[in-house]
């Protein structure tokens, strides 16, 4: 008797299995979720250069609702009101940490060998502070 519940248990695991497809690779996805672009890859909250201007707009809308939020507070307290459109800068303004950009541009940078046509070798040094400072805005 407990090998036939046991045979049955496999059978109906077995279908049950094979009937869901990609159901279990659909977990976590859909309208709410932070990770999901509209053509399936994943982003990253808050952004970056593949973010949709849409969604950096909404973004953009949110964030400036929050902060016209926190004047108010402020106002009723008497504290003096923040600069909105200066704080959704410095907010959105992409954040480096330049030790790790320094790392990651020596790293990817060519070596101090002639380059073509002539001109001088690469500074290596110069080239990975000046990536750093175009990072930094």
């Amino acid at each position: 008797m407990l090998l036939i519940v046991v045979i049955g248990g496999a059978v109906v695991a077995v279908f049950t299995f094979l009937g869901t497809g990609k159901l279990y690779d659909q977990i976590g996805r859909g309208g709410l979720s932070l990770r999901e672009d509209d053509d399936g890859r994943g982003g990253t909250l808050g952004g970056g250069a593949h973010q949709r201007p849409a969604a950096a707009r909404e973004r953009d809308d949110e964030i400036r609702q929050l902060l016209t939020a926190r004047n108010e507070r402020r106002a009723r307290r008497g504290e003096p009101a923040i600069d909105v459109d200066a704080e959704l800068q410095r907010l959105t303004a992409p954040a480096i940490d330049p030790a790790c950009a320094r790392r990651s541009a020596s790293s990817s940078s060519p070596a101090r060998t002639p380059r073509a046509g002539g001109q001088d070798p690469l500074d290596v040094d110069a080239e990975v502070e000046r990536q750093v400072r175009e990072l930094s805005g």
